[in-house]
């Protein structure tokens, strides 16, 4: 997701401050607030539903490139990414097709790029035999069949995610999921919003739900993309406990931050890889790395490699959603406007949540994954609390007033996802109540159930 904040690869950082500058640099007033939203899915074979292969995934990218409304990003000769006007469409590790949305005043904006693309890439997807799927896992093919995207900082990743935690390289593989970016007025604003996002966790991932298959088979959870993420690296994912704390701000997150292990740094458009032993960007600033020195743009490249369920970049990244079918994206994005962009609504939300403690948070995460909005929490279940999230993102939606050309506000993006918080029922318990037949059927039927049409 493209952000405003500058990071010269040429500053040196001088001192712990300007590592908070850099976060405070993207403070911004209310009326300058945007929205994006980053939308990953599956790109499969559309008769067996099966991982696309990377040859198949460059063919279609060569093909959209073609149109010329993007331009190809291209690294050691391979098609990785397209760039257009407002938006790109970029690879991860084992070929899931993003779309890193405009940043946009409003989600009508997002809805007119968000159905462009669809019509785009559906398109040109459909006579190469592809098709894509909004689900949080794949749902037939194995680690091993799914080869690695051609990218130096993947070759850096594979290795090392495999010694940090069981399923960090399922989680480049064979998971998918969607992000939102929003904005803050200043520290106070941003704690507030990163807090709550961190203490909603829970009830995103139950909410959007829509992983429960994994190599074929029912997983035994709602999402497995929660579990996969729960075991890929626990110093990088998950949540930031010290972010709860009285006090907390700007300078709680950096300090998270420095003592995580680095991935690489670049130079000279190369990966210069720094995982062979731990080496936390605390330890760069003090010794450097051979002859390199630390800089805003080090920080700023660090920064995108720390995956807890809210992070900065320093816009604010909510990351608990599974992949979901079309537009329902949106219905969670909105979900998140309604509730961040308004005060009001931000206070409710926290009251909601606030009386958790660490051992709680996490007890309410883990479950949730298998749950779905059965959970209990409280005196009810996630679903109450759904219910009421629902109705305070809705009126802070109203408030703040975004119409489009047919004088509607943004809420009619809350209509998709307030049926499932109504009903309770997870998209993962509809497709797991309907699996069965042969891989055909069940191909067809993740067809229906979350692939993407014109």
């Amino acid at each position: 997701m493209t952000t405003d904040v500058d990071a010269p690869q040429n500053r040196p950082v001088e001192s712990t401050e300007d590592l908070v500058a850099y976060l405070r640099k993207g403070s911004k007033p209310p009326q300058e607030w945007k929205i994006g939203v980053e939308i990953e899915k599956l790109v499969v074979d559309r008769k067996s539903a099966a991982a696309a292969s990377h040859e198949r995934i460059q063919e279609l990218l060569t093909q959209l490139e073609r149109t010329g409304r993007w331009r190809g990003i291209r690294e050691e000769g391979h098609l990785i990414a397209l760039q257009g006007i407002l938006s790109s469409i970029s690879l991860e590790p084992g070929g899931q097709l993003e779309l890193s949305g405009q940043l946009c005043p409003d989600l009508h904006c997002s809805y007119s790029n968000f159905r462009h693309h669809i019509e785009n890439i559906v398109r040109e997807a459909e006579p190469l035999g592809l098709a894509f799927l909004g689900l949080g896992a794949q749902p037939f093919s194995t680690l091993e069949e799914i080869a690695w995207l051609p990218k130096q900082r993947y070759r850096i990743m594979a290795p090392y995610m495999a010694r940090t935690g069981s399923m960090g390289q399922r989680m480049m593989k064979q998971t998918a999921g969607v992000q939102v970016n929003l904005d803050y007025a200043d520290e106070a604003d941003c704690l507030d919003k990163i807090r709550l996002c961190l203490a909603l966790a829970p009830l995103f991932y139950a909410w959007s739900a829509n992983s429960p298959l994994l190599e074929g088979r029912p997983s035994g959870f709602l999402t497995i993309r929660g579990e996969i993420w729960a075991n890929t690296d626990p110093q990088r994912s998950g949540l930031i406990h010290t972010l709860f704390e009285e006090g907390a701000g700007f300078a709680t997150y950096m300090e998270y931050a420095l003592d995580i292990p680095m991935y690489f740094i670049l130079r000279d458009s190369r990966y210069v890889d720094m995982t062979r032993e731990p080496f936390t960007f605390r330890r760069f600033m003090a010794e450097g790395f051979a002859e390199h020195r630390a800089t805003l743009h080090d920080w700023a490249l660090h920064l995108s490699t720390l995956f807890p369920e809210s992070r900065l970049r320093p816009q604010l990244e909510i990351r608990s959603f599974d992949s979901l079918p079309p537009f329902l994206s949106l219905g969670f994005a909105a979900l998140c406007k309604g509730l961040l962009y308004d005060q009001e609504a931000t206070a409710g939300a926290w009251s909601l949540f606030k009386h958790l403690d660490r051992q709680g948070r996490e007890k309410l995460l883990q479950d949730s994954w298998r749950q779905g909005l059965k959970t209990p929490f409280r005196k009810g279940t996630l679903r109450d609390a759904a219910g009421e999230i629902l109705e305070l993102a809705r009126s802070g939606l109203k408030r703040q007033g975004k119409l489009n050309i047919e004088d509607r506000d943004e809420t009619i993006f809350l209509d998709s996802i307030a049926e499932i918080a109504d009903s309770g029922v997870t998209l993962a318990e509809r497709l797991l109540a309907e699996w069965r037949g042969s891989r055909e059927d069940k191909a067809a039927l993740l067809l229906r159930h979350c692939g993407y049409n014109h």
